[in-house]
């Protein structure tokens, strides 16, 4: 039991003096892993300052593409470079517990990343290259319309190569950058072989010249095909306008025929009559156009609807106010009644005498229709 024990814990020692001196070699390999990656740094960025690396980018334009980004291309050129001694540093620290997978990741960051500083560079020096030669294009063409045009294809075509040989040398889509890259270099070859050759120079020079000023008439032809086309546009739309315009006008004349043309309803049939005849009260009713007419020339043959009181001078109806008299229309209805207002109370009625003549409107031939006569100024007996 006891013997157990003791080899348990010298196990136990051992693997511990075995494990101490592995991590201060461990920390010892990143410190100074550190220190040396910071002095790369350093001397990297001072070299590429010196190089001209920083003059060289801002001829290929890239400059203006990092100009909000607190670090430039010989930076980060450098901060590549730190970062590669870092990661082989880590890899060496981590190559003391033996082989692991960290190691192996590691390993191949590290083998990517000169691919990576190598693809940098290309793409730098193409954008020098396009720009300069941008530059010789567009002051050699300038007095031409397509000058400038020339030179930025030139300088696209340029850069693009120098993209597709940078993709092609980190690994990204081989499979279509390489044969893309091949078959540019040998159209660039052969044009080159013509040309210093010599053979097609003039033919392709008289061609060249041909199709210029062909591409430069067409070129007109399609500016005043394009100012007719707008010219054409603004007319039109001018022609709407008035359209519409004198639609607007007409539908505004017909509103105001129909408002002038409505008919005007029979005012004499709807306004009451205010006038009155002479010597009498006004009557506030209403004539209906319905009623009968009832003309002073004829015979108006008057009968009493019942026996009437009357006073001591003989007339009827003046004693009691609230009395009524039938007058018969000639030949229509012998019981009309006629109520008629007093003076003094005009919601009492009054019974006319058949002796005065009581103007009368015509009305049409309803035979029960009632007329309300006016009172008139006589005075009682």
């Amino acid at each position: 039991m006891r013997d157990n024990f003791g080899d348990a814990v010298g196990e136990t020692l051992r693997s511990i003096l075995l494990f101490l001196p592995r991590a201060v070699a461990f920390v010892a390999i990143l410190v100074a892993g550190w220190l040396i990656a910071k002095a790369v740094l350093k001397i990297v960025d001072r070299l590429l300052e010196r190089v001209g690396f920083d003059r060289a980018v801002e001829r290929g334009g890239i400059r203006r593409a990092l100009a909000h980004s607190r670090y430039d291309a010989s930076d980060i050129v450098a901060r590549l470079a730190y970062y590669g001694v870092l990661l082989l540093t880590l890899y060496l620290a981590f190559g003391i517990w033996g082989p692991n997978p960290i190691s192996d990741l590691i390993a191949g960051v590290i083998a990517w990343l000169p691919r990576a500083f190598v693809a940098i560079v290309i793409v730098v020096v193409a954008a020098a290259i396009a720009s300069a030669v941008k530059d010789i294009i567009s002051g050699a063409l300038g007095g031409l319309s397509y000058g400038r045009l020339l030179a930025t294809i030139a300088s696209a075509f340029i850069l693009g190569l120098g993209i597709i040989a940078a993709l092609n040398q980190v690994g990204v889509a081989t499979a279509v950058t390489t044969p893309v890259l091949i078959a540019v270099l040998a159209t660039v070859g052969g044009i080159l072989v013509v040309g210093v050759g010599g053979g097609l120079v003039r033919p392709m020079q008289s061609r060249w010249e041909s199709w210029l000023s062909r591409a430069e008439q067409e070129s007109r032809t399609i500016t005043e095909h394009a100012r007719a086309y707008s010219a054409g546009r603004r007319d039109a739309e001018q022609r709407r306008a008035e359209q519409r315009r004198a639609e607007q006008r007409r539908a505004e004349q017909r509103r105001a025929e129909q408002r002038f043309a409505e008919p005007a309803g029979p005012a004499a049939t709807t306004e009451p009559s205010f006038a009155a005849p002479a010597g009498t009260e006004p009557s506030f009713a209403a004539p209906a156009p319905a009623e009968p007419s009832f003309s002073a020339a004829a015979p108006a043959a008057t009968t009493s609807a019942a026996p009437l009181h009357t006073g001591p001078a003989g007339v009827s109806g003046y004693d009691d106010p609230e009395a009524t008299q039938v007058v018969n229309a000639p030949g229509i209805d012998s019981d009309p009644t006629t109520p008629l207002p007093r003076q003094d109370d005009p919601e009492a009625t009054q019974i006319t005498a058949p002796a005065p003549e009581v103007p009368a409107q015509r009305g049409s031939d309803d035979s029960d229709s009632t007329m309300i006569l006016p009172r008139t100024d006589e005075p009682r007996r």
